[in-house]
């Protein structure tokens, strides 16, 4: 048997069918088809192959990851400064779901988690609600990462002390965060930060309580997924392989 493909378990809880256990118990039950014959425990899929387990059925494209017609959708926007992450505001202003392309109007998709109203970057939509859950729940937060730009040089102490774990002003007690200096711009000084943990506003406050104006924030990676050269204000469909990567992160595969 080849050693290329995916795994059909692991296809069928991509899908979003089943979990890999359940897959695995479906195969050995022989309640899973490909190309019509029951599948081997183990087995991985080639490009053309059809997947079949009860009355649904898919096709394993040509980078041998299964398509999913009908299934949940999973965007990746950059998020622009200037705009809510959330789905109604009562002032007015713009909402993320208005920068999404007319090809996904009246899909129920939901921001994953915010990005405030001045920051910007990636921002996961999805109606996958499992997905959405484990990754806003405090057990399965995956790492994000940040470019934040500040006008004043940052100091060897402000930076010591996100390492190590501040308190804020309103007594919130942060977790270390990962911050680097990345170089100097014109305006100011630009870090890289690193966030395992789910406090609002944390860069934010973090910076007004150690005196630094923010310039600019911006979220370049979320887990395994990064934003690239997406422009500010573009949106894309993830990949398949960005949407196992993503599942696996959080334990559903």
């Amino acid at each position: 048997m080849s050693d290329s493909g995916i795994r059909v378990n692991k296809a069928l809880a991509g899908a979003g069918w089943c979990s890999r256990r359940k897959a695995d118990e479906w195969i050995a039950a022989g309640l899973v088809l490909v190309n019509g014959q029951k599948a081997a425990p183990g087995q991985r899929l080639r490009p053309g192959d059809l997947l079949q387990a009860g009355d649904r059925e898919l096709r394993v494209e040509e980078d041998g990851l299964p398509a999913v017609p009908g299934g949940p959708l999973y965007l990746m926007l950059h998020k622009p400064a200037g705009v809510v992450s959330t789905l109604a505001d009562p002032q007015g202003r713009g909402t993320v779901l208005q920068l999404l392309p007319g090809e996904y109007a009246g899909r129920r998709v939901f921001p994953v988690g915010r990005l405030d109203f001045f920051s910007e970057g990636l921002l996961l939509l999805t109606d996958d609600g499992e997905l959405t859950r484990r990754l806003t729940h405090p057990s399965f937060h995956l790492p994000k990462y940040y470019e934040l730009l500040v006008r004043e040089g940052a100091g060897d102490e402000e930076l010591a002390r996100m390492r190590s774990g501040m308190t804020l002003a309103e007594g919130e007690t942060l977790a270390p965060v990962e911050v680097e200096r990345v170089g100097r711009k014109a305006r100011g000084e630009l870090l890289r930060l690193t966030l395992r943990q789910g406090v609002n506003r944390q860069i934010r406050r973090m910076c007004r309580d150690l005196g630094l104006t923010v310039l600019r924030l911006r979220r370049v990676g979320q887990g395994p997924l990064s934003l690239g050269s997406l422009p500010a204000g573009g949106c894309r469909p993830l990949k398949e392989t960005e949407v196992l990567a993503l599942k696996q992160a959080v334990g559903l595969l």
